[in-house]
């Protein structure tokens, strides 16, 4: 069996993934499509072997998990795909019951840092099932939504106020937002090196012709037809796919508000895939 890779079903993955399909020979490799949250728990329970994933599944499990280098899906700033919608000003809404999108863990960890850490709030959170069509009918002042649905919303629902988490997280800490980083299960690494060796080298190249190459991919895209093509592409340029020591500054930030908010029970060491090729433990 060839690797199994996990496959975001969200716009901000078209780019590397399309490059990566259309440009290498991917014969060898198992696509597993699925939303964040169900990935993450598919790679932690060895059901596939690499995909983005949730930059807080790796704090929980990083001891099992390598990353990827020089790759990740980030915002330096506005996002546009990670919203809190909201019924009131942000400023009236702490105590007020805040609805959750069950398709990602790291996004719900920001918004519960910026609501303490940053607001000193004290809200009740509720898991809510989102479609892009309607807002859901509870008592909730806002609801975070994300992906294309977050998408849809932001076209669907203008009389919504529209808070960015990435526009606020960047204007509270002065960082990038690292929402998903490229992991690999340890066992994986140990067991099939040339063919992990083999994707991290294709990934790396995939991103640079990806990056090169968005307005040709948003021409081409037929999977998007409630966007604009220039909606798309705008929203492909908004997406940071690096892996910087500036961005790795936005990771530790967020782990350690995680750790002191009770999200997380201690901060984890960053390893990276190279240090085992290497030797390293």
């Amino acid at each position: 069996m060839g690797l199994r890779i996990g496959q975001i079903d969200y716009a901000n993955c078209i780019p590397i993934f399309s490059a990566l399909q259309k440009n290498f020979d991917c014969n060898a490799y198992q696509f597993v499509r699925g939303t964040p949250a169900v990935l993450n728990q598919m790679l932690l329970s060895g059901e596939i072997d690499l995909c983005p994933s949730s930059s807080i599944a790796y704090a929980r499990s990083a001891e099992t998990l390598r990353l990827i280098p020089n790759l990740s899906i980030s915002s330096i700033n506005t996002v546009k795909s990670v919203k809190l919608f909201s019924r009131f000003p942000i400023e009236e809404l702490d105590r007020m019951p805040i609805g959750l999108t069950v398709e990602s863990e790291t996004s719900v960890a920001l918004l519960k840092i910026i609501f303490q850490k940053f607001y000193q709030f004290t809200n009740k959170f509720v898991p809510v099932v989102i479609d892009g069509c309607s807002v859901p009918e509870n008592a909730c002042g806002a609801i975070l939504v994300i992906g294309d649905t977050a998408l849809k919303w932001s076209l669907n629902f203008p009389d919504l106020y529209q808070y960015d988490l990435g526009e606020l997280w960047f204007s509270l800490t002065g960082l990038p937002f690292v929402f998903a980083l490229w992991m690999i299960r340890d066992e994986v690494v140990g067991r099939r090196p040339k063919e992990v060796a083999r994707i991290r080298a294709e990934l790396l190249e995939a991103k640079e012709i990806a990056v090169s190459s968005l307005e040709r991919l948003a021409s081409e895209c037929t999977d998007y037809t409630w966007m604009s093509r220039e909606a798309l592409l705008d929203y492909w340029q908004t997406i940071s796919y690096d892996l910087t020591p500036w961005h790795l500054d936005g990771v530790r930030a967020f782990f350690q508000y995680a750790r002191e908010i009770g999200i997380l029970e201690r901060e984890p060491t960053i390893r990276f895939l190279e240090e085992t090729q290497k030797g390293g433990s």
